[in-house]
């Protein structure tokens, strides 16, 4: 079933980019995540040019979201007064973003800095995730998880407010700043951030694990859902129709993702992840060095 993307102007297989979107759902469900972070290298790879894969993968990771939200808010996983801190820093971000994004784009160096910054940032988080996990699987990890609170250096931040559901009494400060590098690499990469979300609301601000997926799936809805208004007003680079294939799979998805986190062993689950990540940061680091058939390429206006 071929299907014309008008902005990206060419014709996908529509099946294919339903079943993409469906990946991107279960991935939110289970982890927390957007599934931008697979998304838009996942459209690369397929031929979708990087700033329309970027652009519609923010747009589509926010119907992602909505699903997941609720599925978690239904059984008190959201830590509201958190996830409204890190959206708000999330605004901000996306607004850095937006300027890089046109700066980058103005140069020609845009597909450049996105697949870089895919590759540094899916191998570093691939990296720790699967080390962290193995730890977990082999019994070496439990200890070290048990003692886990916030940074030393969110402690020593001034004007600390508490947070019930998350159990912390920490400064807004650090949620914020969180959240504005969140929406820098959302605007940046089309992705919800949580892959750098969840680790960072687990490991520096030292949030309780079973209020931090909910949380941000709530962050990753509302920041998204600026990058887009972000995206339409100055790039120009949404492309409706491949954001509406994207959803119909993604919807369903994050459905079927909350369900299977609650019986699946998260270490595994984790460890899963982690390879995947791993695996399409070394197909971005060689897309790097690879010379396609056609050098020049025209993009809409």
């Amino acid at each position: 079933m071929d299907v014309y993307l008008p902005i990206a102007n060419l014709s996908v297989n529509g099946l294919w980019i339903v079943a993409l979107g469906a990946l991107t759902g279960v991935l939110s469900g289970l982890f927390g995540v957007g599934g931008g972070f697979l998304t838009t290298p996942l459209l690369i790879f397929y031929g979708i040019p990087p700033t329309v894969a970027a652009a519609s993968a923010s747009t589509q990771v926010t119907g992602a979201s909505v699903t997941g939200v609720l599925a978690h808010g239904g059984r008190g996983g959201v830590d509201y007064r958190m996830g409204m801190v890190m959206v708000a820093g999330g605004v901000i971000g996306s607004g850095f973003g937006a300027l890089l994004f046109r700066f980058f784009r103005a140069i020609g160096q845009i597909d450049v800095v996105i697949s870089a910054l895919y590759v540094v940032l899916l191998g570093t988080i691939g990296t720790l995730m699967a080390r962290e996990a193995v730890q977990t699987i082999r019994g070496t990890g439990s200890v070290q998880a048990a003692r886990r609170r916030h940074h030393p250096l969110v402690a020593s931040l001034p004007m600390r407010w508490r947070f019930y559901r998350s159990g912390l009494y920490i400064s807004p400060l650090a949620p914020l700043v969180v959240g504005i590098a969140v929406g820098v690499l959302t605007m940046l990469m089309g992705v919800g951030g949580g892959f750098i979300l969840v680790p960072a609301m687990l490991y520096i601000l030292g949030m309780s694990a079973n209020v931090v997926v909910g949380t941000s799936l709530y962050n990753i809805l509302f920041v998204t859902m600026a990058t887009t208004i972000m995206h339409s007003l100055t790039t120009k680079a949404v492309d409706i129709v491949l954001v509406f294939l994207l959803l119909l799979g993604s919807v369903t998805g994050a459905q079927l993702g909350s369900q299977i986190a609650v019986k699946a062993k998260p270490e595994l689950l984790r460890l899963i992840l982690a390879v995947t990540v791993l695996l399409v940061a070394f197909r971005m680091f060689l897309g790097l060095f690879y010379q396609p058939e056609e050098i020049y390429t025209l993009y809409p206006l």
